[in-house]
C-alpha cells in the first residue's frame, strides 16, 4: 500500500546532493573531507541527502559518513532522509529490468548502512522507453509495499516535457501518483522551464519537483554538455559580478533558492520562514509556510557556510515578505542584503545569452548498451562500485 502520509509532510526543503562525491566534479572525492562536511550539515540543519549508484563512489562516501559514532549519538536515522536512485549505470548504460531494481536498491542499502531509503528515484528516464520507466516504478512499489526497504518513489532526468508526460502516464496506468519529481538545471538565472513548462503539469499529475545545478569540472573532464556560447555568457557574467564585488555561484544559488522557495510551492515541502537553527524545516503541526525544494551542492564546508547564509538570508526574506522590484531601486539605495540580491540577480539575467536554451537529452543516435555484466557475477549487494577514477562515465558502476 502507498504511504498514508505525503513525502511533503515530511521531506526538509533543503537537501544535501552528493554528485560532488564524483570524480565529475572533484579530481578526488575523498580528498574533500565528506566526513566533516556532513557532519557539518547536519549541525547546520539540513536533514535529507540525495545520491546515486551513478556517482561512482558517492553512495559509499556518504554512507560512511553517516555511520559515524558522531552522526549515531546525535542524528538518528529517523532524523534525516536519504534519497537515492535506480537505472542508471553507466554514461551509455540503463539496467530498469525488475532483477536490476532489486539489487541497487539492496546494494544502496548495504553502502549507505540503513535499513531503508526515504525516496528511490528511477534515474534520468529520458534514456530508455516509457514501458521500462513504468516497469520499474511498478517494481519499486512492490519493494516498497512486501519488503519495505524504500518508502516513496520518483522519476528524475533533464528534459522537463518527459518528466510530465511520464508523471501523467504514470498515474494514468497505475492510479497512483509519484511521489516526486527531480528535475536539474531547468530552474536557474539562464532556464525556468521547471516552471514555465512543467510545474502546473506535474502538480496536476499529483508530483513535485525539485531542482539543482552547476556545471562542474573533475577528473573526468570537461563533461558538461553546455554549448560553448552559454559558456562563454557565464564567464562573461562571472567576470562582472567579480566586478561588482560578489560571486556569481551566490547570486546563482541565490536567484534559485529564492525564487523556487515561492513559485514551486504549490508541490514543496513545509518550512519556518524564520530559520531556526534547523535548516528551516519544521515538523511542528502548525506549519506556517509551504516552499519549494532544493537539492545544493557543495563540495567545500566553506561553500556550505554560504550556502547556508544565503539559505537562511532568504527565509527570512519570505517571512518579511519582501519582494521588492529590483527595477525601482538606484544605486543610491541602502539595501538590504535580501534587496540587494533581488537588485543583483535581475542584472546578472540580462547578460545570459542563451536564455532558456536546454540540451538534448540524450543526444540524437543515443544507443542503451543495457547492463555490461551478467547479474550474476554481481549478486551482492555490496561487491560493485567504481572507488577509483574512472577513465569514461561507462565505467561508472
Amino acid at each position: 500500500m502507498a504511504p498514508r502520509t505525503k513525502l511533503s509532510e515530511s521531506l526538509p526543503p533543503l537537501l544535501f546532493g552528493t554528485a560532488t562525491f564524483t570524480y565529475q566534479f572533484n579530481v578526488d572525492p575523498y580528498a574533500l573531507g565528506p566526513v566533516p562536511l556532513v557532519q557539518k550539515a547536519l549541525q547546520h540543519g539540513v536533514r535529507g541527502f540525495d545520491t546515486s549508484p551513478y556517482y561512482g563512489p558517492a553512495e559509499s562516501i556518504l554512507g560512511d559518513a553517516l555511520d559515524t559514532s558522531f552522526v549515531r549519538q546525535h542524528f538518528p536515522r529517523d532524523q534525516y532522509h536519504i534519497l537515492t536512485k535506480v537505472g542508471r549505470i553507466g554514461g551509455d548504460v540503463f539496467d530498469y529490468s525488475p532483477e536490476w531494481i532489486r539489487h541497487s536498491v539492496a546494494r544502496s542499502c548495504t553502502r549507505l548502512h540503513t535499513d531503508y531509503l526515504d525516496v528511490v528515484y528511477c534515474h534520468d528516464v529520458e534514456f530508455v522507453s516509457p514501458a521500462e520507466v513504468l516497469g520499474a516504478i511498478q517494481e519499486l512499489r512492490r519493494i516498497r509495499d512486501e519488503e519495505g526497504s524504500l518508502r516513496y518513489v520518483g522519476i528524475c532526468g533533464y528534459p522537463v516535457d518527459v518528466l510530465c508526460d511520464l508523471a501523467e502516464m504514470i498515474l494514468r496506468e497505475t492510479g497512483e501518483p509519484l511521489d516526486i519529481v527531480q528535475s536539474y538545471a531547468n530552474f536557474t538565472i539562464q532556464n525556468t522551464r521547471l516552471l514555465s513548462h512543467g510545474l502546473q503539469r506535474l502538480v496536476n499529475a499529483g508530483a513535485w519537483g525539485t531542482t539543482r545545478q552547476g556545471p562542474p569540472i573533475g577528473a573526468m573532464g570537461n563533461w558538461h554538455p553546455a554549448p560553448d556560447d552559454l559558456r562563454k555568457a557565464c564567464a562573461n557574467a562571472a567576470k562582472w559580478t567579480e566586478a561588482q564585488g560578489e560571486k556569481l555561484e551566490v547570486v546563482a544559488v541565490r536567484f534559485a533558492l529564492e525564487n523556487w522557495l515561492r513559485e514551486g510551492a504549490k508541490a514543496g515541502s513545509y518550512a519556518n520562514p524564520r530559520g531556526n537553527g534547523d535548516g528551516g524545516f519544521d515538523s511542528s503541526p502548525d506549519r506556517p509556510t509551504k516552499v519549494g525544494v532544493n537539492v545544493m551542492g557543495v563540495s567545500k564546508i566553506e561553500e556550505l557556510d554560504e550556502t547556508m547564509r544565503v539559505w537562511h538570508s532568504v527565509l527570512d526574506g519570505l517571512a518579511d515578505g519582501n519582494d521588492l522590484d529590483a527595477g525601482s531601486m538606484t544605486p543610491s539605495d541602502a539595501l538590504t542584503d535580501h534587496e540587494w540580491s533581488l537588485k543583483r540577480r535581475q542584472q546578472i539575467r540580462v547578460l545570459a545569452k542563451s536564455i532558456h536554451f536546454a540540451w538534448a537529452s540524450p543526444e540524437p543516435g543515443f544507443i542503451n548498451k543495457g547492463n555490461p555484466a551478467p547479474l550474476n557475477f554481481r549478486s551482492k549487494p555490496e561487491a560493485t562500485g567504481i572507488l577509483t577514477p574512472p577513465p569514461s562515465g561507462d565505467d561508472l558502476l
